[in-house]
This record gives structure tokens, sequence and C-alpha cells, in this order.
């Protein structure tokens, strides 16, 4: 049986390279780009005004100045600044030859033709020098980095409409069992409504790729054989359930039939312990845990950073923080474990790590409650002190409110 670390290794060591497409950039957020963005222009492209007021020449302030004009944005100046003169200027404006500062206008007393500027000024202030924050050639975005608010903006204002990047995988996701019901539906006795696909296909969205719902597969080999034929046509494959040792366990034997190569099907850790982990061709193929927790848990540590590293993601693993453990926690030791737990501010920026419900792996409402998995290692018997924490929920950092200060 592999450990967390060996069967991370094998299966990242095998991710397919993923196609590229240029998509216009008002579609781009999220994605991960795959080429390298240099300006093809000076960011400013003109030495601009950064304040609404007059330009003028700096010796010549404070004093009496004639206005010469307005200078509105989008407009350009059509006079030039000279002794004993100013231009009303509005922000973002270009600055007019022979200005070299702006004063603000609530330093200043003007009528149309006159301004009266009440302090000095030095060169250069409140203006934006042309190429003062990017230089035509300069690299800015480089291939890898993931597409936010931010960066999109860099994008538009250097006029790129569209950007390649990454394509996103296809997912292709199915659940076997005969206990388990699409929701909505009536159960029969014994029957319980699924709720691994729906976690599962959220999984996938978070992580940025495409969920392909294949829905539920009875305990049968043909059956299964007919919907992993499906699910084939996608980039990885996905299943959840039949993957243990039971009678009515048929993935693993389904899978080899169909011409997967299965690396491993164990991994020494809890909650998670079986795992069927392949290829066919180069398709990367998972049969997860059918219980709620372990599936979830197998698919964060395993699935996510292919499918991250297929999009072109240089950082495809959840960050680990250190935290505190608000009370001791006592386990068995065995496996290695990943234990749900909730976190919040705690002093000296150390954030405050407790355990979140329950621990079973059939428990889903410990997952919701949790913003991470805290790292316990297999000989542990008593967790207490700093711990690690694998975090895929960040929401316990917001909510400060409107009562925020700033320092």
């Amino acid at each position: 049986m592999l450990s967390i670390e060996e069967a991370l290794a094998r299966v990242m060591e095998r991710v397919p390279a993923n196609a590229t497409e240029r998509v216009p950039i008002e579609h781009a957020q999220g994605r991960v780009l795959a080429e390298t963005i240099a300006a093809t222009v000076d960011l400013p492209p003109w030495a601009g005004s950064a304040m609404d007021g007059f330009a003028v020449r700096a010796a010549d302030v404070p004093g009496d100045l004639d206005v010469l004009e307005t200078i509105a944005a989008g407009r350009v100046p059509s006079r030039e600044v000279g002794p004993g003169q100013a231009s009303r200027i509005m922000t973002g404006a270009p600055i007019p030859e022979g200005a070299d500062a702006v004063v603000m206008v609530e330093d200043t007393a003007s009528t149309d033709s006159q301004v009266t500027v009440r302090v000095s000024a030095t060169p250069g202030q409140h203006i934006r020098a042309a190429g003062s924050e990017i230089r035509a050639g300069q690299t800015v975005l480089a291939p890898g980095t993931v597409l936010g608010f931010g960066t999109l903006g860099v994008l538009a204002a250097l006029g790129r409409p569209s950007v390649l990047v990454t394509c996103r995988p296809r997912v292709g996701l199915l659940s076997t069992g005969d206990e388990v019901v699409e929701p909505g539906f009536p159960l029969a006795p014994g029957q319980i409504w699924s709720s691994n696909l729906h976690a599962l296909a959220g999984l996938c969205r978070d992580a940025g790729v495409e969920p392909v719902y294949l829905g539920i597969v009875e305990d049968d080999p043909v059956a299964l054989a007919v919907a992993f034929r499906r699910a084939m046509q996608c980039d990885v494959v996905v299943s959840t359930g039949g993957v243990s040792v039971g009678d009515f366990d048929h993935v693993k034997d389904v899978l080899i039939g169909m011409g997967v190569s299965i690396d491993f099907w164990r991994v020494a850790m809890k909650p998670g312990k079986p795992l069927a982990y392949g290829f066919i061709g180069d398709r990367p193929v998972f049969g997860l845990p059918g219980n709620p927790v372990s599936c979830m848990v197998n698919f964060l540590q395993f699935v996510r950073p292919v499918l991250r590293t297929m999009l072109g993601d240089p950082n495809p693993f959840l960050p680990v923080v250190r935290a505190a453990l608000e009370r001791p926690w006592k386990r068995r030791a065995g496996r290695p474990e990943l234990v749900r737990v909730r976190l919040s501010p705690g002093a000296e920026g150390l954030p405050t790590a407790s355990v979140a419900g329950v621990q079973g792996s059939a428990h889903v409402l410990g997952m919701a409650e949790a913003h991470g998995l805290m790292m316990v290692g297999a000989e542990t018997t008593l967790v207490a002190g700093e711990v690690s924490v694998q975090v895929f929920d960040w929401t316990w950092t917001s909510g400060a409110g409107a009562g925020y200060r700033w320092a």
C-alpha cells in the first residue's frame, strides 16, 4: 500500500499536456495564461495629469496666471504654456508643452481667463510620466499566470482584446451503486440520495475545469463498461464507489477489462484508503471511494492537482498554513489522517483550528463546516499545539464588516 507522498508522486509524474485556445478577455477570468504578454506601448502612453487643476510652470507659482484653454480628458492641448500662463486641465488629460507641474484646483481661485495659484509647486508634481508604469517591450505577464480582475485590467489597458490560455479539461463524472438515487427521486428501502456526484462537480468547478455529469450506474459490470466508454470521451475520468473489495465492487475489474493500466488502488491514508488510479492511453482515470468524505478528500489530494497542472497552473497544490489547535485531539495510531477542521483568525496572526464535526468518512456535514484538513502523522495519538492545515476554503478570513480599521 502506497504512502500519500508516493501515490501523489506517481499521479503527478504522468499529467498529460493540455491544448491551448484563444479567448476574449471577458471570458478569461480564472483561466491560466499560455503565452508571454509583452507591452507594445508605454503605459501611460503620454504624460498626463493626475489631478483636476491647472497645468503650470513650477517656477511661476505661487502667483497670478493667464488661463489659455481647458484640456479635458480625451482631448489634446492646442497651446504651449509660456511664462505667466496656465491651462485648466482635467484628470487623465495630456500635459501641454511648456508645463512641468499641475496644481490642484483646491489650491487656486480662478475666473475664465485668470487663475491665482496660492501654493508653490515642484517639477513633475501631479504628473503621470509617459511609461512610468510599463515600458513598450517590457514583459508584463508570464505563462502560468492565473488571470484575475487585476491581470484582466492590465490586458485591457495594453489593448489586448483576447489572450491565449490553456484549455479547460473536461472531467467525466459517474457514480456507481444500487443504493444511491438522484436527489428529488423517491427512495426504496435501503437506498440513499447520491451526494458524491454533486460534490465532485462543485470541486471540479472550484478547480476551474468543466464537469461532465454522467449519472449513476448500477452495480453491474456490463452497465459499468458502457458508462466508462462514454466517460472516456472526456479528458479525465472520475468515478465514485465500487473500488473496495466487496462482492459488488466491480470498478477495478471493469477498468482492467477495458484496457486501463492500473497503477495503484490503495493508499495509506484516512479517510480514503481505496483509490484506483490508472491510464487508458494518455487519459487519467480515478476510481474514488463511495463514502462521501473519502471521495472528496481523495479528489482534493490527487485529482485536483492533476487538473490544475493540466490547466497550466505552476502551483497546483492547495496551500498549507500553520494553526494553533484549539484543544488537544486524541486518535488511534495507524494510517496518516486528514482531519476536517474549522479555522478562525487567532492571536499574533496564527489562525485557530478546531475539529469540525464527526470524523467518520460517511458524515458529510463536517466537510461542509470545514475550512481545511489537519494533517496528522500515522503514529500520532494525541494532537496538540501547532498543526499544519491544508486549506480549501478561505471564507474564515472574511467578514470584518463595515467597522473594520486600517490599523
